[in-house]
């Protein structure tokens, strides 16, 4: 089996406070394309439509471009930046460091599909 689909015309699209998602969803894997603008901050633009205090998606994911600041609910915290590939658990808040969009690529397929959706 040979399947692929291009970003440039992605499945689906959210688009929430200071940012967006972009989704394609194949066989097996679901991939997302996350811009976040200066001043996003998940607890203040993502938060509101996931209902919960913190991010409960666990990310695998690349950053392509801008830095993010990531706080665990455990107080742990951390800078990720361009070609910084991580993993993130359950449990976080996060907001763009600085005047750049951060460009993130998230290889765990629940992003993709959940990621800023009301339920």
């Amino acid at each position: 089996m040979l399947e692929a689909k291009t970003l440039d015309k992605p499945d689906e699209r959210r688009d929430f406070p200071h940012g967006h998602i972009e989704a394609v969803h194949l066989t097996g894997c679901d991939f997302a394309i996350a811009t976040f603008e200066p001043g996003w901050r998940w607890s203040t633009d993502v938060g509101p439509i996931a209902g919960t205090e913190s991010c409960q998606m666990n990310h695998n994911g690349y950053i392509m471009q801008g830095r993010l600041h990531v706080r665990m609910d455990d107080g742990t915290e951390s800078e990720v930046g361009p070609g910084d590939v991580f993993v993130c658990s359950p449990g976080h808040d996060a907001w763009v460091i600085g005047d750049e969009p951060c460009i993130t690529f998230d290889f765990e397929g629940q992003t993709a599909k959940e990621y800023a959706k009301k339920h």
